[in-house]
């Protein structure tokens, strides 16, 4: 079987489905922790608990230009429908930007920058999926992933971000930088995804 053959199977495989399962019914006060969330802005719920879990909330593109040149990542791709917006002033301060991303070129990118779905405030979590995000691979690749989302799109909890699902047949929460306890349960963060997992409130 050829490589487009298999690519073409996979790509069948992730089609949205024509009908869903219902969710199951679970007593919400057992999946959220109310105490945590009462009386406060959801982004700022949320950016607590994403700094609870190693991530970094910034509220405008000079915060990432400063961060992006401080930690010296100087290459990586933007979202062309986000370039006028974020990429462009990347650009004008000397970093390189591109709005294609190739995928066998993947070690060039330090950074990339996508479009969120959404995040959730209780857990710190980011979202992307397939409809809103231009490449998941740009998400998930580069060391730095700067997820750009709108304070509407910030879920409270849990159950709400279930209850907004689309049709897209991938949706992924990204809470903190990729981590992983797998060798003598030594946490080590960035080894299946981003080290650095940004949340750009636009």
């Amino acid at each position: 079987m050829s490589r487009a053959d298999i690519f073409a199977k996979i790509e069948s495989a992730n089609a949205a489905l024509k009908t869903k399962a219902a969710y199951p019914d679970y007593d919400l006060s057992l999946v959220h922790s109310l105490p945590k969330l009462e009386g406060r802005d959801l982004w700022e719920i949320f950016s607590r608990n994403f700094k609870y879990v190693n991530g970094k909330t910034m509220t405008s593109v000079g915060e990432l230009i400063a961060f992006l040149q401080e930690t010296k990542q100087l290459h990586g791709y933007c979202d062309p429908a986000l370039y006028d917006a974020i990429g462009s002033q990347l650009a004008a301060a000397g970093l390189t930007v591109e709005t294609e991303y190739y995928r066998d070129r993947y070690d060039d990118y330090q950074f990339g920058i996508t479009r969120a779905t959404g995040a959730i405030a209780e857990s710190g979590s980011v979202i992307i999926d397939d409809d809103r995000t231009s490449s998941r691979l740009a998400a998930l690749s580069p060391w730095v992933h700067v997820a750009v989302l709108e304070r509407s799109e910030i879920h409270r909890t849990i159950p709400d971000a279930i209850a907004a699902f689309g049709d897209s047949p991938n949706i992924i929460w990204c809470t903190g930088p990729s981590k992983t306890a797998d060798v003598e349960g030594i946490l080590i963060e960035g080894v299946h995804g981003p080290g650095e997992q940004i949340a750009l409130l636009m």
